[in-house]
Parts: C-alpha cells; sequence; structure tokens
C-alpha cells in the first residue's frame, strides 16, 4: 500500500549504512510507515549530527523540524525529536534524544543555525534544556507565564487567566476563578435522552407543559395535550353538493328583511347636436362677429441683378473678338 505522502527514494540500505557510519552512537533503530527513526545517545548528539550531514551515503544536509513528546510514566519523559532531509538523495529520517526536566540536550545551533528557533519552541511548550543555545527563552508563551503547556500535567484551564481592566488600563493576569466545576458528558443523543434522572428532575410532574425537557425517551412521554386530542369530536363530514338548486342558492331565507325598491332610472339628458357652419357661408355673413376678411398685397416681381430697370441702364454688351487664323 503507497503512502499519501510525496515520493522518497527507498529506505533500503539506509539502516546499515547509518549503522555502520554511526556506530555504538545509535541505541535503536526503527522503519515503520515507509519512514526510518533512531534513537542515539544523547551526549553525542553534535558529533552524530554531524556525521548525518557530512558523512557520504547519508548526506543529510537540512534540518527541517525539532519537535517534542511527553511520556510521563517514564524516568526521562521526553522525546526531542530531529527531522532530517538529504537534498542530493531525497530522503528523510528522524532521530530521537531521550532526557528530563534537569538533564541539558546539547545543541545543534553550531551546524543548523535555524534550531535557534526550534529549541526555543521545545524549551518553551516542554521545558526541555539545551546547553549551548546562545538565547534560550520563551517563544510563544506571555512573559511571566508559568509552566510548559504542552506536558501531559499541565491543568487544561491554566493557572492564571487574563482580561481588559478598565480600571488600569492593561491586561491584567489573575489567578483562574472558574463559575462552575466541570461536569462530566456522556455521548448520547440529546434527542433520545438520557437514561439516569439528572439532579432536580425528581421533582418534576408529569406530564408536563407542551415542550418542556424531560428525562423520559420519545416514546414514554406523556404528551400535554394528549388528554384533549382523545376526547376531541372527530371531524365533520363537508357539505358537498352538485348543483345551487341542492342549497338554495339565491332564495331569501325565512328570516330575511324585505329589500327595499328600487330607485327608478333617471332619464338620460338628450345630446343636442350642433350645427356645423360651412366656410362660404361665414365668408358671406356681414355681422361684426365674422371673421374679417384679409388684405391682400401685391407681391412685387423678381428682378435679375443684371436686367435693366428704369432707374438702372442696361448695361453696354462688349463684342468678344473672334481670334484670329495663325500663318501656318
Amino acid at each position: 500500500m503507497r503512502s499519501s505522502a510525496p515520493a522518497y527514494s527507498s529506505n533500503e540500505g539506509v539502516i546499515d549504512v547509518a549503522e555502520k557510519t554511526l556506530g555504538s552512537k545509535v541505541l535503536s533503530s526503527l522503519e515503520a510507515s515507509f519512514e526510518v527513526s533512531f534513537s542515539v545517545d544523547r551526549e553525542s548528539l553534535v558529533e552524530t549530527m554531524t556525521l548525518l550531514r557530512d558523512a557520504p551515503g547519508l548526506e543529510y544536509q537540512q534540518l527541517m523540524e525539532i519537535a517534542g513528546v511527553d511520556y510521563p510514566e517514564r524516568p526521562d519523559r521526553f522525546d526531542v525529536v530531529y527531522c532530517l532531509l538529504s537534498l542530493t538523495r531525497n530522503h528523510r529520517i528522524r532521530i530521537h534524544v531521550q532526557t528530563d526536566e534537569v538533564k541539558p540536550v546539547p545543541s545543534v545551533t553550531g551546524i543548523w543555525p535555524v534550531a535557534g528557533w526550534l529549541e526555543r519552541e521545545v524549551y518553551d511548550m516542554y521545558g526541555v534544556l539545551f546547553e549551548g543555545n546562545p538565547d534560550l527563552r520563551r517563544i510563544l508563551t506571555d512573559y511571566g507565564f508559568v509552566g510548559h503547556p504542552q506536558r501531559k500535567d499541565f491543568p487544561l484551564t491554566g493557572y492564571v487567566e487574563l482580561r481588559y481592566s478598565e480600571e488600569t488600563k492593561r491586561v491584567a493576569y489573575e489567578p483562574v476563578k472558574l463559575a462552575q466545576d466541570f461536569r462530566t458528558f456522556d455521548f448520547m443523543s440529546p434527542w433520545e435522552g438520557a437514561e439516569y434522572i439528572l439532579p432536580g428532575d425528581e421533582k418534576a410532574k408529569l406530564p408536563e407543559e407542551k415542550g418542556a425537557p424531560t428525562p423520559l425517551k420519545a416514546d414514554e412521554i406523556a404528551k400535554a395535550d394528549a388528554a384533549k386530542a382523545a376526547a376531541a369530536p372527530p371531524p365533520a363530514t363537508p357539505k358537498a353538493t352538485e348543483s345551487t338548486a341542492q342549497t338554495g342558492a339565491g332564495k331569501p331565507s325565512p328570516d330575511a328583511a324585505p329589500k327595499p325598491p328600487k330607485k327608478p332610472a333617471e332619464p338620460k339628458a338628450e345630446r343636442v347636436a350642433k350645427p356645423r357652419v360651412k366656410k362660404a357661408d361665414v365668408a358671406a355673413a356681414p355681422e361684426a362677429g365674422a371673421a374679417p376678411k384679409q388684405r391682400k398685397v401685391a407681391a412685387k416681381p423678381r428682378v435679375k441683378p443684371d436686367a435693366p430697370t428704369a432707374e438702372v441702364p442696361a448695361k453696354p454688351t462688349r463684342a468678344r473678338k473672334k481670334p484670329e487664323p495663325k500663318n501656318g
């Protein structure tokens, strides 16, 4: 079965080459889930990492990550795990080192400077000490934080809680104050209901009001409107007819009052047609109200600008000379 992780070169021969190169520094080796891991001696960690980086056939040039694991039942409860990558061989391995709260682990910042921040993370989360780290201080938690959060014995609530104080206008740290103790929860469906009775439910009276919570199961609940639903009469059969003659639609009922007589309709006024007046009658009418006659003005004849008139005599015309024939 192939892994979903990116493809790397085969693990064949990696354990043999590493054990031959490192010798007694290797305490144990394991190949599982397509990965190879070695547990090495803590005191000789720097020499081991140097050989893994420079030895032919190994050549793990890059430190990818440093992680921590807590096993509280062991004397050396912490595992410091180094993840190495070989760029030339396209292969990865893991190196494990065991320690506790007091024994320091040699720092590998002289081999890989990036290990400075990675070792600070392990120190902050687990409290593992690294000998030779030039700046070993917390990197993830706040200043004055108490404890190491990734330890298995660290309380889930922590030791302090913070809030913004309106009086001092800053974030204030205070001891944790829980409003109530942690409850024990079950994994039963809330719709089916728990089979046990919660404290206080014995005071409840059944049947409850409609919609009230109850510790009973769905088939054991006596609904509040169950008695009303049982005593309610069946619904009446709806009346159905085929025509209005069967229902008496349109007929007055015996108790109906007489209808008032209808008022007679008022006659409509006749529309008088206006006489049409012809244009000829309007022009011939001598009354004052007739339309005034329009005065006709004789139009002036249009004269061309070159045409002679009585005031402007005609211009003499010049005779055009005929071209004389050229003597050949």
